[in-house]
C-alpha cells in the first residue's frame, strides 16, 4: 500500500477490443470506490501490445514494467493481434512475459455459471456450475517458450516442472479451496496430470500428495487430464478446484469458459507470491473492434477479482466489500435479462455497462 493508504492500479489497455472492455470495468471500479467508505483507488494507465510493438519494435517500454513492479495490482486488457508477430512467428504477448518477469506463477481461471446465463450442460442451470481451475503458469511446456528446437526434420520443445514452484502452486490451490469452503465451496482438490505416461507428472502428482498431506481439512483427489475433461462436460458441478500444469490448464480453463457461456464471461487472474495481474480471458477479437458488441463482464469480473485479491493480501474489508457489491451487481444484471451479443442477444458492450452500473445504483459516465 502506498503512503495515503490508496492501491495504486496498473492499467494496460492492450489491443483490439482490449480498450473497450477496460473502459466499463475503470467505469464499475470507480462506481464502487464512491460507495464503499475506505476504499481509495488511483490508476495509472501505460502501454503494452501489439500495437505498441509496431510502433517501437517491443511488447512494452521498460516503464510499463517499471509501473507494474511498482503498482499494488495490474489491470490487464487483451493484448496481441494474429497478424503481428515475432520474427520467429510467435505472437505479442506481454501477458504472458509479465508472467515470466513477476514470478506469476498460480493461474487463476474462475468458472460460475451465472444466473440467467445459457450453458451446453443440461442441468447446469439447477445444479450449478461453480469451481477454479489453477493453472501454473511459469513452467509447464511454457517454460520453453522462445527456447523451442526446430530444424527441417522436427520440433522439439521442452516441458518443466520443478519441486519449488509445484509446492507453491499446491499450496496455493489448497488455500484456496479452505477459503471456498467457508464461503460453501466443496473444500476439494483434483490434481489434473498424465501420471500414468509421464515421468515428469509423476513427480508432479508425487508432491501434490506431499502439500495435500499438511493441509488434512481439505478433501484431495487425482484425475487424468482427458478424464477430467470427459467429466467436466458431463458434470462440471463435481468440481469446487482443479490445479494442473501450464499446458494443461491453458486448455481446460478455455473449456471451462465455455461452460459458462464463453469467454466474455471467464475473467482470470496470474497471481506470484508479491504481484499480480488481472485480465479476461478472451482475447483481443480484431474481427469485432470497434463495433460495440464486446461483453466486458470477464474484463469487470476481473477486476472485482482483483479487489478481492487485494483484500485478502492486505486484510483490507472495503476491498472485499467492494469485490462482493461488483459480482452482486453483475449477477442481478444477468437476472434481470442482460443478454450479450455472443449469446445472440442484443446487448453491447455500453449495455452491459450501464446494467452492472445501474445494478450497482449509478449510470455509466
Amino acid at each position: 500500500m502506498i503512503a495515503n493508504d490508496a492501491f495504486h492500479i496498473a492499467v494496460l489497455a492492450g489491443d483490439g477490443i482490449g480498450p473497450e472492455v477496460m473502459a466499463p470495468a475503470l467505469a464499475v471500479l470507480r462506481r464502487v470506490q464512491a460507495a464503499v467508505p475506505g476504499l481509495v483507488l488511483r490508476f495509472t494507465q501505460a502501454q503494452a501490445g501489439a500495437g505498441h510493438y509496431l510502433a517501437t519494435g517491443r511488447s512494452m517500454p521498460d516503464s510499463t514494467v517499471k509501473l507494474c513492479e511498482e503498482a499494488d495490482a495490474v489491470l490487464l486488457g487483451a493484448c496481441g493481434l494474429p497478424h503481428v508477430r515475432y520474427p520467429d512467428g510467435t505472437e505479442i504477448a506481454p501477458q504472458v512475459e509479465l508472467r515470466f518477469i513477476f514470478d506469476l506463477y498460480a493461474g487463476m481461471r474462475p468458472c460460475r455459471l451465472l444466473p440467467g446465463t445459457p450453458s451446453p450442460i443440461v442441468g447446469a442451470s439447477e445444479r450449478g456450475i461453480d469451481l477454479v481451475v489453477v493453472r501454473e503458469s511459469t513452467e509447464g511446456l511454457f517454460a520453453s517458450m522462445g527456447k523451442g528446437v526446430v530444424t527441417a526434420h522436427e520440433a522439439r520443445e521442452t516441458l518443466v516442472i520443478t519441486r519449488k514452484t509445484s509446492q507453491r502452486l499446491f499450496d496455493f490451490a489448497l488455500r484456496l479451496a479452505r477459503r471456498r469452503k467457508t464461503r460453501g465451496g466443496r473444500g476439494l482438490v483434483h490434481c489434473v496430470d498424465k501420471a500414468n505416461i509421464f515421468r515428469a507428472f509423476a513427480f508432479f502428482r508425487q508432491i501434490f500428495d506431499e502439500r495435500a498431506a499438511a493441509h488434512s481439512d481439505i478433501r484431495a483427489e487425482h484425475i487424468y487430464v482427458d478424464a477430467c475433461a470427459a467429466a467436466l462436460v458431463r458434470q462440471p458441478w463435481d468440481f469446487d478446484v482443479l490445479v494442473t500444469e501450464n499446458m494443461f490448464g491453458d486448455i481446460l480453463s478455455d473449456l471451462t469458459a465455455g461452460l459458462i457461456g464463453g469467454m466474455g464471461m471467464a475473467p482470470s487472474g496470474d497471481i506470484g507470491d508479491g504481484h499480480a495481474v488481472f485480465q479476461p480471458c478472451h482475447g483481443t477479437a480484431p474481427d469485432i473492434m470497434g463495433q460495440g458488441k464486446a461483453n466486458p463482464t470477464a474484463m469487470i469480473l476481473s477486476a472485482a477479482l482483483m479487489l478481492d485479491w487485494l483484500a485478502d493480501r492486505h486484510a483490507h474489508a472495503p476491498a472485499a466489500q467492494a469485490a462482493a457489491r461488483i459480482e452482486h451487481a453483475v449477477d442481478t444484471a444477468f437476472a434481470n435479462g442482460l443478454r450479450p451479443c455472443e449469446f445472440g442477444g442484443p446487448h453491447g458492450t455500453d449495455a452491459v455497462a450501464n446494467a452492472v452500473l445501474a445494478a450497482l445504483g449509478g449510470r455509466a459516465p
